[in-house]
């Protein structure tokens, strides 16, 4: 897995802004099809069938580069780097290193560096998630009882 991003060039995002719209006519056009979408390659003129959920994914992606964000993707099944992990859940390396040391995210060592399955740095980040927002709503029920003046 490559650590670095690229953000599209100015190019890419005009493409894939012009892109878009006929893309969006397309997809919603076609309604859902469950066995894929049959696809023609102008260039080539093949006709190609794609699952949806890569159609999805590709739009997403045009999205994305359109709005001048990078895009990286990961199979699930991949390990990241400490660094890589601090990157995702925008800490640092060393906060990282920590929490895997008391055992919150489970890890792997290779020779000294150590790996993490992106599965379970997912799962640890949707946890916390849900852990923040539980507790904001907490405290929103706190600040409505005590009549804190939020309303």
């Amino acid at each position: 897995m490559e650590a670095t991003l690229e953000k599209p060039s100015q190019q890419d995002q005009q493409v894939a802004r012009a892109s878009l719209d006929s893309f969006a006519r397309a997809f919603t056009k076609n309604g859902p099809a469950r066995n894929g979408v049959k696809i023609r390659l102008q260039e080539s003129e093949t006709d190609i069938t794609i699952p949806r959920k890569a159609l999805e994914l590709l739009q997403f992606i045009l999205v994305s580069m359109a709005q001048g964000k990078a895009i990286s993707l990961i199979p699930s099944d991949s390990e990241v780097t400490t660094q890589q992990g601090a990157d995702m859940l925008n800490v640092s390396r060393p906060h990282l290193v920590k929490l895997l040391e008391q055992g919150a995210l489970p890890f792997k060592k290779v020779g000294s560096h150590r790996r993490i399955m992106l599965e379970d740095l997912l799962a640890y980040e949707a946890k916390k998630s849900k852990l923040r927002q539980d507790q904001l709503q907490l405290l929103a029920e706190q600040a409505q009882e005590l009549q804190l003046g939020y309303e």
